[in-house]
C-alpha cells in the first residue's frame, strides 16, 4: 500500500464533514492517517497531548510560524493559534500513509496550494443556509450571537467552494458518504 498523497475536508461548520471523514478513515484500503493540528489553547477535559492536537504554548507557536514549521495556521483569537506542522506530514508521509485533513476552508486551501500535485481538496456543501442553521440548532450548542456569527462565516466558506477540486453536497448523509467514497478510491486507489 503507497502512501504520500493528502485528502482534504473543508466545510462550513454543520455541513458533516467530520461525520464522513471518519466514515473514510474506517476503509481500510484507502490507508488513511489523521493529521493532528497544533494549538495554543489548553486542552478541554479529555483531550491528550499528540492525540487530540499538539498543546503548546502561543510563544513557542509564534517561534514555529517564523521558522516556517507550518503549512498553514491561523490565529482564532489573540494568541490562540491551530495550525499544521510540516512534521506532522512527514511523519505520517515516512509511516506510508495518505494524510487525511479536517480543516476550515482557508487552512484547506493552503495545503493544497503547498501540495498541489499530491492533494485533493474537498468541499461538503449543505443543500442550503437555511438547512445549515437547522442542523446547528439542532446541536444545541448555539447561542443566537454564535449562531449568527456560523451563518455569516458559512456564507463566506460558501463562496469559495469552486476552488476546491470536488465539491459534495450533503443533502442525504449516506448518499453524500457513497460519492466521498468514489472519488476517494478515483484518486487513492490508481
Amino acid at each position: 500500500m503507497a502512501g504520500g498523497k493528502i485528502v482534504i475536508f473543508s466545510a462550513p461548520s454543520g455541513a458533516g464533514k467530520t461525520t464522513i471523514v471518519h466514515e473514510m478513515l474506517k476503509i481500510k484500503e484507502f490507508n488513511l492517517a489523521f493529521s493532528i493540528s497544533a494549538t495554543s489553547r489548553k486542552p478541554r477535559p479529555g483531550e491528550k497531548n499528540g492525540v487530540d492536537y499538539y498543546f503548546i504554548s502561543a510563544q513557542e507557536f509564534k517561534q514555529k510560524i517564523e521558522n516556517n514549521e507550518f503549512i498553514e495556521w491561523v490565529e482564532v483569537y489573540k494568541d490562540q493559534f491551530y495550525g499544521t506542522l510540516r512534521s506532522e506530514v512527514e511523519r505520517l508521509f515516512a509511516m506510508g500513509k495518505n494524510v487525511v485533513f479536517d480543516v476550515d476552508v482557508v487552512g484547506g486551501l493552503n495545503i493544497k496550494k503547498a501540495y498541489p500535485d499530491r492533494a485533493l481538496a474537498i468541499f461538503i456543501k449543505p443543500p442550503s443556509i437555511e438547512e445549515l442553521k437547522r442542523r446547528l440548532l439542532k446541536r444545541g450548542t448555539e447561542t443566537e450571537e454564535s449562531l449568527k456569527k456560523r451563518l455569516e462565516r458559512a456564507k463566506y466558506e460558501m463562496s469559495l467552494a469552486d476552488r476546491f477540486d470536488v465539491v459534495i453536497v450533503n443533502d442525504n448523509l449516506q448518499k453524500a458518504i457513497e460519492e466521498t467514497r468514489g472519488v476517494l478510491a478515483a484518486f487513492l486507489l490508481d
